[in-house]
């Protein structure tokens, strides 16, 4: 854990915040980062109101259209292999799956059984492109944001696993920091891990000029426009 640049207590402290807030705040400490690091496209969010996650990616690529075509104890190897690879996360961790079919989601890799192994085994969730299933039958707790719902899970299997990964325009390596929640994932920079939460005190300020001014009487253009410059000179 001492060649992280926070401990796990940072992470947890980052779940109070929606990912929106999260990007918000990257814009001001890693504003290169702007346009790039997080998901795309929609997600399907297995429980909408659960508590943001955050934590180390356990990245893996799954394929579910046909057979894997390896060996029956080849397969078994390699999901067990999977397994002990997110059980050596040195906190808590977040399984960035990508799904390699030209349908994605054709076999939904995530259900009740694997909600309840991976939650076992350290993860509070997943960010997928895939499918998931069992909607009211998962871990409590355990957040799955897919691509599609799907009730079969087809021939789904592991390809391989701690490789770099794309899930809806998001790249992910192993070991990235990932926040998460309804509105989508996000990357953050381990360096930027621990000047999150200054930056978004920061960006709460600012914005509460503006929005105390929207919930007065005292609303007009010019007002705002005072508000707006108001706000920028909060540091």
């Amino acid at each position: 854990m001492d060649a992280y640049p926070f401990t796990a207590a940072d992470l947890e402290a980052l779940r109070a915040y929606d990912t929106p807030t999260i990007c918000n705040a990257l814009e001001l400490v890693a504003p290169e980062r702007r346009g790039h690091g997080y998901t795309l496209r929609p997600l399907v969010a297995a429980e909408p109101g659960l508590k943001p996650i955050c934590g180390l990616a356990r990245t893996g690529t799954i394929r579910a259209a046909a057979p894997s075509g390896r060996p029956a104890a080849e397969d078994h190897a390699v999901r067990v292999g999977w397994y002990e690879y997110v059980a050596a996360s040195a906190m808590p961790s977040i399984v960035v799956l990508q799904d390699l079919d030209d349908t994605p989601g054709y076999g939904a890799f995530w259900g009740e059984v694997h909600s309840a192994v991976h939650q076992a085994l350290g993860a509070q969730g997943c960010v997928t492109n895939g499918s998931f299933r069992d909607i009211d039958a998962l871990a409590p707790g355990f957040q799955i944001l897919g691509g599609v719902v799907n009730p079969s899970h087809a021939y789904v299997h592991m390809v391989a696993y701690g490789q770099e990964v794309s899930v809806h325009g998001m790249a992910c390596r192993h070991d990235a920091v990932v926040h998460a929640d309804r509105h989508g994932a996000v990357v953050i920079p381990h360096a930027a891990v621990r000047q999150l939460l200054p930056a978004i005190e920061l960006g709460a300020r600012r914005e509460k000029v503006i929005l105390d001014l929207c919930r007065s009487d005292r609303f007009s253009v010019a007002a705002l426009k005072e508000a707006l410059s108001r706000s920028q000179e909060i540091h």
